[in-house]
């Protein structure tokens, strides 16, 4: 792919009339549906946020980042326009400061800053760019720095990264390694200049010590560093002259040591050019979107299915090196048999994400739990991440599904730690056994950021954990915690007042809270991150039981209509809590079931609308036509739409079934890892779902079982 400037500035005008300016000439496969710039625009339209926002913010909207990685991978090479930003890249800036080897979108991480700079440039170090002059791809993202002269190339494996810089001045050509700053605070970095054309350091932030081992095509000069482990810290390194060849920078990285990082690099890299990396990692992602192919639907339904199927498989992030070694809870290094991976953003992604990971990837997804269960072996309880227990849904699911290549015995031993014990993962445990909610104190006049337990969250997700455990203690046949925590299953109807018909928060007595306003969101009081009507309909375990509550069929269709109709105040503002349609919010997870909930009232036409109005009107939109309506969460959002737009959502993430709905294409072929293919039709194109044949059977109810997917199949649906 060895371009001309002039040439790919050519390239990127035709694109863009055509209105894919992310797709070089040369991307074939389905990397080229893929827009990795979508998420990383700013929502600021009132009507699409639902309030207007206060000077100087910036809706957590997208948070995703631009640049190189693999799928689930150690490195994430992308640009960074600001530190302490979601992703570090905001679209709408217009200057990078650095390339960074690991992202999340969460505010954390962006490790190891690297720019090629003007030999006189000084800090603060930054380069104006234009859109105009930049492209990115699954595995590939360029760029060209205006104030530095400098054409930018990245790609990237699993724990390395491949840099390539051509200079327009190859007399001066001086690469900063930006070492005192990362998304959080750096508290010590280190680089040393072992060769003639290699360099080894690390970066401390926090309890992660990202070691990297460096090779460069070009020798150094000189290496100038400026207060090294400093806050205030760089270092230059001049390249020496020799030729007018681009600069090429191999990095590798290690969680372990500097030695791991070579090795890595070695194994990974090692005498391959810029451009055999960058094939080999669209090969990668082109095998894995190509497990799911589409007939049918509009352009940007494919840039938008393969986009948001793309940004589901880059979070967990692997952690251990090629020889197997990584650092654990306690801070040692260990070496075992499986691959060691982060911690899930499971109160996120446990609704949908980690399922489509389960199916797709079940040997990663085995790796991920049994570093759950490694990590849990240090305290005795399975971790969480931010709210809930969501590793017993889970995990629970993943076994149903056939994923068993784990320590079962321990992980089920450190979940029912988690949902017996106090000091582990569920704050306020004994009150949720003792009362079968958790409450929340008296406050007078609270507001969106008044801290508390967010009580009616806690009971509504404990009593989803609970019963998705039970069904862990069912196939581990313990008949006792079974029975308990099926009952504790019921534990959403303490927190549900029929006078209101709402889930309304307790006081410890027992008293509902008072006053109450349903439409008021809080951050953490009785409800994270949601209002009354975001998390009145989140029972995914037990809906005809919810339907009952709210007295039969009728009534709890009018309250759901209403959710969907009644209009945002634009007086509530919270930051992350934008994208409505009516009540209902789709930039936060709290409420994605919702628009599945008419089907528990026989009215799966009226959850098609609502579902079809979010495909088409909350991704993919703003100025740009780059935002989306809510902040990715590591996933989830993207996982939202993948799931809805080809027809199928797992409602109960714990359960091997399937509720099936309309997909926006006219066919959609799954492929599954054994080869076994299942194909969903929808013969007529209508959007009013009516009837569903599996294999030539009519099936009863809206929901397929895994097994369908597992031994392929035909689905047909009969739709008006």
């Amino acid at each position: 792919m060895n371009r001309s400037l002039s040439f790919s500035m050519l390239i990127m005008l035709a694109l863009q009339l055509m209105g894919c300016a992310f797709v070089s000439k040369e991307e074939v496969g389905f990397s080229r549906y893929v827009n990795p710039f979508i998420g990383t625009a700013p929502l600021t339209d009132p009507a699409q946020i639902g309030y207007t926002p206060p000077e100087g913010w910036r809706v957590w909207a997208g948070l995703t980042y631009p640049g190189s990685s693999l799928p689930n991978a150690m490195v994430q090479l992308s640009p960074i326009t600001q530190f302490g930003s979601g992703a570090g890249y905001e679209y709408e800036d217009t200057e990078i400061i650095g390339f960074t080897h690991t992202n999340k979108g969460h505010w954390n991480l962006c490790n190891i800053p690297i720019m090629p700079i003007s030999p006189d440039a000084g800090a603060p170090f930054k380069s104006t760019f234009s859109h105009e002059k930049e492209s990115a791809s699954p595995g590939y993202y360029e760029v060209y720095l205006e104030d530095y002269k400098v054409q930018v190339r990245l790609t990237s494996t699993l724990r390395a990264g491949v840099h390539e810089y051509t200079f327009e001045n190859n007399q001066e050509r001086t690469i900063l390694f930006d070492l005192a700053k990362a998304n959080n605070g750096v508290s010590d970095w280190e680089i040393s200049n072992p060769t003639a054309n290699t360099l080894q350091g690390f970066q401390r932030v926090g309890r992660d010590k990202v070691h990297f081992y460096v090779e460069l095509s070009q020798d150094v000069e000189t290496m100038e560093v400026t207060q090294e482990g400093s806050k205030d810290g760089y270092a230059k390194i001049a390249l020496a002259n020799g030729n007018d060849a681009p600069v090429l920078l191999k990095i590798g990285l290690s969680y372990v040591s500097e030695a791991n990082a070579k090795e890595n690099l070695k194994q990974e890299v090692g005498d391959k050019s810029f451009e055999e990396v960058h094939r080999a990692a669209e090969k990668t992602w082109d095998k894995l979107l190509g497990h799911i192919k589409v007939k049918g639907g509009s352009e940007k339904e494919k840039t938008m299915f393969y986009t948001s199927l793309y940004r589901s498989f880059q979070w967990p992030a692997l952690r251990s090196d090629v020889n197997g070694q990584f650092v654990d809870e306690r801070g040692k290094t260990r070496t075992e048999e499986f691959r060691y991976y982060t911690l899930p953003s499971l109160w996120d992604t446990y609704r949908n994400k980690v399922v489509l990971l389960s199916i797709m990837q079940p040997e990663v997804t085995a790796d991920v739990i049994q570093s759950l269960v490694e990590k849990g072996s240090h305290s005795g309880f399975i971790p969480t991440f931010f709210h809930g227990d969501h590793a017993a849904p889970f995990i629970t699911g993943a076994y149903r599904r056939g994923i068993t290549d784990f320590e079962v015995e321990k992980a089920y031993e450190y979940l029912l730690n988690n949902a017996y014990k106090e000091g582990g993962t569920r704050p306020h445990i004994k009150e949720y056994i003792e009362k079968g909610y958790i409450s929340d104190p008296d406050v007078e006049n609270p507001h969106v950021e008044t801290s508390a337990k967010a009580g009616v969250s806690k009971t509504l997700e404990f009593a989803y954990d609970d019963y998705s455990l039970a069904q862990f203690a069912k196939i581990m046949g313990d008949e006792e915690h079974y029975q308990d925590l099926i009952k504790r299953g019921q534990n959403y109807r303490n927190v549900f007042d029929r006078s209101v018909n709402f889930m309304r928060g307790r006081l410890e007595n027992g008293d509902w809270i008072s006053p109450f306003n349903p439409e008021y969101p809080y951050y953490e009081y009785m409800y994270r991150e949601a209002n009354a009507w975001q998390l009145s309909f989140y029972v995914p375990h037990d809906m005809p039981g919810l339907v009952e509550l709210y007295g039969g069929a009728e009534q709890f269709e009018k309250k759901l209509d209403t959710l969907f109709t009644k209009p945002w105040n634009p007086e509530y503002i919270a930051r992350n809590v934008s994208g409505f349609m009516g009540q209902y919010c789709h930039g936060n997870q709290p409420d994605h079931e919702a628009p599945f909930s008419y089907y528990f009232v026989n009215k799966p036409e009226k959850s098609q609308a609502v579902i079809d109005k979010l495909l088409a009107d909350y991704y993919g939109i703003g100025e740009h036509g780059l935002a989306l309506s809510g902040m990715d969460d590591a996933g989830e959002m993207s996982s939202w739409y993948t799931w809805s737009a080809m027809g199928l959502y797992p409602l109960s993430p714990a359960d091997p079934e399937y509720l099936v709905t309309v997909p926006v294409f006219d066919e959609v072929e799954w492929t599954m890892p054994s080869g076994k293919s299942v194909v969903i039709n929808n013969p007529s194109g209508g959007r009013s779902l009516k009837g569903i044949e599996v294999d030539g059977k009519k099936i009863d109810g809206y929901f397929i079982p895994h097994n369908v997917l597992e031994k392929g199949g035909t689905v047909i649906l009969t739709t008006e």
